[in-house]
């Protein structure tokens, strides 16, 4: 599989403190990877030095073997899209407009159908003609969704793509970005559920105090052990027959 993201040594600092130090990570075509750590752990740094939305103090970041440092904002869109954290939309323009702005690369007619399709995807082409600010928050989540579904880029990065969402959306959701995935790009996502991120990721890069401490499988990241040192958790993912659960509770 093809290398679509490297990030060498990358360390960012922020008001002279150093919120990622060091990392090496390579993400390739076909991964789903799931980021994950305690809240201030560097997770969103890493997602956004790997787009050169955060600059880099010291190594460097890749996107399909090109420096982001080198990058037009036109080439770097055509190499990676990005859905943030932040939902806040300004403008009450219909969902599929909002959607249609992933494929503006193409003809207005090409971008409205690719919005409409996405938007099906997402569950939301029922309102696909209403306004964004007249949504529910997780209505705009998934509306913010299908614009990233409708770009051509072979990188997707998604921070936290799930928080504010039903559980059964949650699921959808992931499944979505999953079959991105299996159809050839790659998909990163941060996520603080962790059975979510069990169920759903081939990869799991755990970050804490802007390093990262684990990445592979489920069962050599998220164990016993980690969990202790890296969230404050006494327990253990679980196998039933409904899939992989957390069994944990916070450490007395």
């Amino acid at each position: 599989m093809s290398e679509l993201l490297r990030l060498e040594a990358a360390s960012v600092s922020l008001d002279g403190r150093t919120v990622l130090d060091g990392v090496d990570l390579t993400v390739s075509a076909g991964e789903l990877v799931g980021v994950l750590g305690p809240n201030g752990a560097g997770k969103t740094t890493l997602l956004r030095a790997a787009l050169g939305l955060s600059r880099l103090t010291g190594g460097r970041a890749l996107l399909s073997g090109e420096d982001v440092a080198d990058l037009s904002p036109d080439r770097r869109a055509a190499l990676a899209a990005y859905l943030p954290q932040e939902r806040r939309l300004a403008w009450s323009l219909a969902a599929w407009r909002i959607a249609a702005l992933g494929a503006v690369d193409r003809a207005p007619a090409v971008a409205r159908e690719a919005a409409l399709r996405a938007l099906e995807r997402v569950e939301m082409s029922g309102l696909a003609e209403r306004g964004v600010l007249d949504m529910s928050g997780g209505e705009r989540a998934r509306v913010l969704l299908a614009r990233l579904l409708t770009t051509r880029a072979p990188l997707l990065i998604a921070d936290e793509p799930v928080a504010g969402l039903d559980v059964e959306a949650q699921f959808h959701t992931l499944d979505l970005l999953r079959e991105e995935a299996r159809d050839g790009r790659a998909v990163v996502v941060t996520l603080h559920d962790l059975t979510l991120a069990a169920r759903a990721c081939d990869r799991l890069v755990i970050v804490d105090h802007g390093r990262i401490v684990a990445d592979g499988g489920v069962a050599e990241t998220l164990t016993s052990g980690r969990l202790d040192e890296v969230f404050g958790l006494a327990g253990a993912l679980v196998e039933t027959p409904a899939g992989t659960v957390l069994a944990a509770q916070r450490k007395p």
